[in-house]
């Protein structure tokens, strides 16, 4: 079953994470938020916590809301997570003279991250739609496996039996993104990291999404070459333990 809290915890750092990437990759997306600065804090009840700061285009998701712009307050994680799936509406709490950007740019930005994270298959078959939303996808599930290691019981589990490290998580020679292991505890890095100890390297994004897709598994890729894994193999393992929590989580 599906733990609510973990679930929060996977959308705000996980999916809405995605939304620094998602700024970078869609052009779309910059002209919602234009040259706005300004920061929208989330506030979920017995859940994370977290800022999400944009600034000339650009953005960053911190966590905490010590400072924010508009606060959007969530009485459960169930509530968060409905908003996620589109079945309820965010409830600011401070900054109500925000909410010109909140109904419009920051509404656009949102339905273009879910358009690309849950896409049609036409528009799957644009090679640019594709490129954009598998590289997408990368960011979230590195994001939702530091969550699922840090928060789900059979995740930390998982993440107990990592030693300090960087797991990079490559897509051919363009795209990269890495969790790190520290004290067993797991951070995204949503950029190709400076070091590794280990990795998993797809070899292209075709690979990528049919395993982010569940149409093939991780042993099995490797087997077929199409996934190339090397450095500390306990590390990975017990990634690829968490990522089928993940799966869980995301799907």
């Amino acid at each position: 079953m599906k733990d609510e809290r973990v679930l929060a915890h996977c959308n705000l750092f996980g999916v809405l994470g995605a939304i620094p990437t998602l700024l970078e990759l869609v052009p779309e997306a910059r002209d919602a938020v234009g040259n706005k600065n300004i920061s929208v804090g989330f506030a979920v009840k017995d859940g994370p916590r977290a800022t999400l700061l944009i600034n000339g285009g650009r953005a960053e998701l911190r966590e905490g809301i010590d400072k924010c712009s508009i606060k959007l307050y969530f009485s459960s994680c169930k509530k968060f997570n409905d908003m996620i799936d589109g079945k309820g509406n965010p409830l600011p709490v401070s900054g109500f003279w925000h909410l010109g950007f909140l109904l419009g740019g920051f509404t656009k930005l949102t339905d273009l991250l879910s358009a690309y994270l849950r896409p049609s298959a036409e528009a799957l078959a644009d090679p640019v739609f594709f490129e954009r939303s598998t590289v997408l996808m990368l960011h979230v599930i590195a994001g939702a496996v530091a969550e699922v290691g840090n928060c789900d019981y059979i995740g930390k589990f998982s993440a107990s039996n990592i030693v300090d490290g960087v797991i990079r998580l490559s897509v051919g020679e363009t795209y990269a993104v890495a969790v790190k292991a520290e004290n067993h505890r797991l951070t995204a890095l949503h950029k190709a990291p400076d070091e590794g100890f280990s990795e998993m390297h797809f070899d292209g994004l075709v690979t990528a999404r049919d395993l982010f897709d569940g149409r093939i598994n991780a042993v099995a890729a490797v087997g077929m070459g199409k996934v190339r894994i090397g450095g500390m193999i306990s590390q990975v393992d017990n990634v690829n333990r968490i990522l089928d929590r993940v799966s869980l989580y995301l799907a």
